[in-house]
Formats: C-alpha cells, sequence, structure tokens
C-alpha cells in the first residue's frame, strides 16, 4: 500500500473536500466485489488502518472542525429564512432539513467505506466515491463514471463561488452599516470595489499554511458576534402572535434555498472522517457527526426562532444588518465581517483546487503555465466579484445558492450513490433503502427546482 498522506483538515470552512480530489483514479472493470451473501470479499480490507497520517485528529478537534465548517453567513440567514416559512413551520422546517442533511452525510461516509473496501483505498473525496460508485455499479451507468465525476466536481465548483460571492456581499453590507455610524456614506458597490483588492490578494495565497491563523482568529471573531447577536435578540422579545406561525406556498421554496444553504456541509464529512485517529466514533447515534450536528441544528434553529421573533417582517439578510445602532453592536458588524473576509481565502481554496489542474492540463506552453495560474486565480475572484456586484442582495443570493447548487450536493447525490452502490439487492426488507433514498431524491429536486425558480424570479423582480 503506498505510504499517501490524507490532508489534515485545517480551517473553519469545508475546503479541504478537494485536496484529494484531482488524484488519478483507476476505475474498476471488474464486477462489484460482492459475494454471494451480499458482503464485501475485501471484508478483511480496513480503510483506517492503511491511512498515514501526519497529524491524525482527535474525536474533540473533529467536533470542533465540524462546527466551525457549518457555523458561517448561513447561520446569520436563518431569521430571514424563518420569515420565508413562518415561525413555527420555520422550526419544524429546519429541524426536518437538519435531520435529512445529516442522514446523507451519513450515506456518503457508508458508501465511502463500502467502496475503499471493496477497491482497496485507505480514503476517498466526495467525487471520487461517486465516481467509484458507478463504475462499480450497474453495468448500465459504468461508462457515465467519468461523467458524474465531472458533474460533481461542477456543483462543488459553483457551490464555493457561490459561498465566495456571499462572502463578498457579506463584508461590504456590514462594512457599509459600520461605517454609516461614522457618517460615512457610500454605496455597497463602492465597498465592493474597495474591498476586490485585498481580496484578491487573500485569493492569491497557494498554501494553506499561510492561512492557518486566520481560521483560529475568525473562529474566535465569528463565537464572539453570535453570543452578542444572541444578547440583543433575547431582549424585550414581542409575544408570537406578532409574527406569522406559516408564511405563503409561494415563499417556501426561498426558505429551502436559505436552509440548505445553511447546512450544506457535506463537502467537509468525508475529510474529517478520513483525518480522524479514531474514524469509528465518526458515525453511531452519540458519534461526533451526530453530535456536532445537533449543537448546529440547534443553534440554527435558535437564531431564527428569536431573530425573526424579535424583528418580524423587517429582519434582513444577515441579523447583524439588524442589531440597533450603537456601538456594541457595530462592533458585531465589524467583527463578523473581517471574520467573513478572513475566511474568503480558504473557501476560494476549493473551487480553484478543482479548476487549476483542467486548465493546466491544457497549457502547453511554458509562459502560460508560469502565470497561468496567477490569471485563473485572478478571474475566478473577479467572477464573484461581478456576481456580487450584479445581485447586491444578501438574502437572494444565497437562497439561490443553496437551492441550486447545495441542494444537489446535500440531498441528491448521496442517495443516488447509495443506491448505485448497493445495488441490486442490499436494501433492506422490502427494498426500504432504496425508497427512503428515493424519496430524498425527489425532495432535493423538488427544491432544486422550485427554490431556484423562486430564487431568480426574487432577484429579476424584487431586487
Amino acid at each position: 500500500m503506498t505510504d499517501e498522506k490524507q490532508p489534515l483538515l485545517i480551517g473553519p470552512s469545508i475546503i479541504i473536500e478537494n485536496n484529494t480530489e484531482n488524484q488519478t483514479v483507476e476505475l474498476v472493470t471488474s464486477p462489484s466485489g460482492l459475494s454471494k451473501d451480499g458482503k464485501s470479499k475485501n471484508s478483511q480490507y480496513n480503510p483506517a488502518s492503511e491511512r498515514y497520517l501526519e497529524h491524525p485528529t482527535s474525536n474533540i478537534d473533529t467536533l470542533i472542525h465540524l462546527l466551525k465548517g457549518n457555523i458561517g453567513t448561513g447561520i446569520l440567514a436563518m431569521p430571514d429564512a424563518f420569515k420565508n416559512a413562518g415561525l413555527f413551520l420555520g422550526v419544524i422546517g429546519t429541524l426536518f432539513m437538519g435531520a435529512i442533511c445529516t442522514h446523507c452525510m451519513h450515506i456518503l461516509v457508508l458508501c465511502s467505506n463500502e467502496l475503499c473496501v471493496r477497491n482497496q483505498k485507505p480514503a476517498m473525496g466526495f467525487a471520487e466515491v461517486v465516481e467509484d460508485a458507478f463504475s462499480v455499479g450497474p453495468v448500465i451507468f459504468r461508462k457515465y463514471a467519468k461523467s458524474i465525476r465531472n458533474v460533481v466536481n461542477v456543483f462543488l465548483v459553483i457551490t464555493q463561488l457561490g459561498f465566495c460571492c456571499v462572502y463578498f456581499l457579506f463584508v461590504a453590507t456590514n462594512l457599509q452599516d459600520t461605517m454609516q455610524f461614522f457618517r460615512i456614506h457610500m454605496g455597497v458597490h463602492s465597498y465592493l470595489a474597495l474591498l476586490f483588492p485585498p481580496m484578491v490578494a487573500l485569493g492569491m495565497l497557494k498554501n494553506l499554511k499561510y492561512l492557518t491563523p486566520v481560521s483560529l482568529i475568525a473562529a474566535i471573531m465569528t463565537a464572539w458576534g453570535l453570543m452578542v447577536t444572541f444578547y440583543y435578540i433575547l431582549q424585550d422579545l414581542p409575544h408570537t402572535s406578532t409574527v406569522k406561525a406559516f408564511a405563503t406556498w409561494h415563499q417556501l421554496p426561498l426558505y429551502f434555498g436559505t436552509a440548505i444553504y445553511a447546512f450544506e456541509g457535506i463537502g467537509m464529512v468525508l475529510p474529517l472522517e478520513n483525518n480522524m485517529k479514531t474514524p469509528q466514533d465518526f458515525g453511531g447515534w452519540t458519534g461526533v457527526l451526530n453530535t456536532g450536528m445537533v449543537i448546529v441544528a440547534a443553534l440554527y434553529t435558535a437564531i431564527g426562532f428569536f431573530g425573526y421573533l424579535k424583528y418580524g417582517d423587517h429582519i434582513l439578510g444577515s441579523i447583524t444588518l439588524n442589531l440597533p445602532n450603537d456601538a456594541l453592536a457595530q462592533s458585531v458588524r465589524a467583527v463578523m465581517a473581517v471574520a467573513i473576509f478572513l475566511s474568503y481565502g480558504l473557501q476560494f481554496y476549493v473551487p480553484m483546487n478543482i479548476v487549476w489542474p483542467f486548465i493546466k492540463s491544457k497549457l502547453s506552453n511554458e509562459k502560460a503555465l508560469q502565470y497561468g495560474e496567477a490569471v485563473t486565480r485572478f478571474v475566478l475572484i473577479s467572477f464573484t466579484f461581478i456576481a456580487a456586484a450584479l445581485i447586491p442582495n444578501l438574502s437572494s443570493i444565497i437562497s439561490l445558492v443553496g437551492a441550486f447548487s447545495s441542494s444537489a450536493l446535500a440531498l441528491v447525490f448521496p442517495p443516488v450513490i447509495e443506491i448505485v452502490t448497493f445495488w441490486p439487492d442490499r436494501f433492506g426488507k422490502y427494498d426500504w433503502i432504496m425508497w427512503k433514498d428515493c424519496l430524498i431524491i425527489v425532495f432535493g429536486i423538488t427544491g432544486f427546482l422550485f427554490g431556484t425558480y423562486a430564487s431568480l424570479e426574487n432577484i429579476l423582480y424584487h431586487s
């Protein structure tokens, strides 16, 4: 077994997903590797024992990474999501979405472990799992293995660039609000232009070790900002009758987009599990994944419930923009803006790590190779800047990113992978696993279609 060192998760976002995405994959063209009893012929192979990690993470380390990776701009948008669902439907919907997203994370880990055993690989990334599943799945699907891997990578790039757009706009809007406190009045586009050079500088950093210290600073700032935000929204709460318990059907797709944006942390699941000292502790009812996601779901529900109850239909795309105009509240906006700004470079690492190897393979000129990476970085950063400038509405862009790309990654691909991996006869009694997966796929596709349509309509006619 090669002495392959798996990537160590070091940041507060999902940026590590694709450190392994660009490794060469040999398609397995032999049968699925299952014996007559439905079990893997290589069941004695233990992927975890074949991982050579320089710095494996403990259970506590993994839990902290999981929390940091799921708590970002999405949590600040949850009160706006509740506005589009209603107070009580928002609670039910958020807990339901959290449960489904967590289940899909378990599916991905389960299928990854199964395919690692079959193909005797120590670890896999998201796109590699879907490719291997299709390459040894039903014969009719095997020829699409490379194509489906590319589709997953495209969605990963779109999702991460969408996150970068949200980061751009979040920093600009909060900075604008903070500077108004000092009687400096400029439009959001002016702040976007001012932010462009430092964002380019962050995006040009190639080595993650230079970004490591800022992740800790950003995490501390985010925690402090959330505590102060709760301090404000828990004071002088009105009666629940002052807000809608249930919103209109027309608004629900916008809720779906924002909620799935907040919960879409599936890209970080495999890197976390791959880098654990005791990966067997990641799953299970009381494992690291469930523990972390219960905390995340509770925080999302709490800030969504109390934030919407406090500010009602006047809630904005980020709850920090609704805080009062005093020094403490302004410091929260400034701190959260700095924290998200510092996270931009980490978030940008994923799409660059997918796009650059593809572009590099197309270049043959030595001069093009010398400057190609810098040009690629500049173009991608410019794309996020232009998108943020064209859609200067934080809630709309969050909902669009969530509905279009996050729903596919979090709700559609995992159940598809499970069906293909365990086809045709490992679906339990009455094939309940397959029917369950089909329901999740239908739910994900429905949210994708209606959420994307409603978000685009909201951008075109109400921005």
